[in-house]
């Protein structure tokens, strides 16, 4: 379960910026005058951020269950 959402959190710190560059491109497009965009680019980029939190915290979680159990062996 815990490795299920992580790679959804992975996945989405490469869609979440690709999702941004379209609806940009669109707001260009449809309305250049008016930047309706930075709204949706509000919610993404705390999401984004969220998701970034949770990959580092299990990077962090398996690099210190990697050390400690090379520190184990050693000894």
């Amino acid at each position: 379960m815990v490795m299920m959402k992580t790679a959804r959190a992975v996945k989405f710190l490469f869609t979440g910026p690709l999702i941004l560059v379209l609806l940009v491109v669109i707001n260009l497009m449809t309305s250049p005058g008016h930047w309706w965009v930075q709204w949706p680019a509000l919610g993404i980029g705390i999401a984004w951020v969220i998701s970034l939190l949770q990959v580092l915290r299990a990077m962090l979680l398996v690099g210190g269950v990697a050390a400690l159990i090379a520190y184990l062996r050693r000894n």
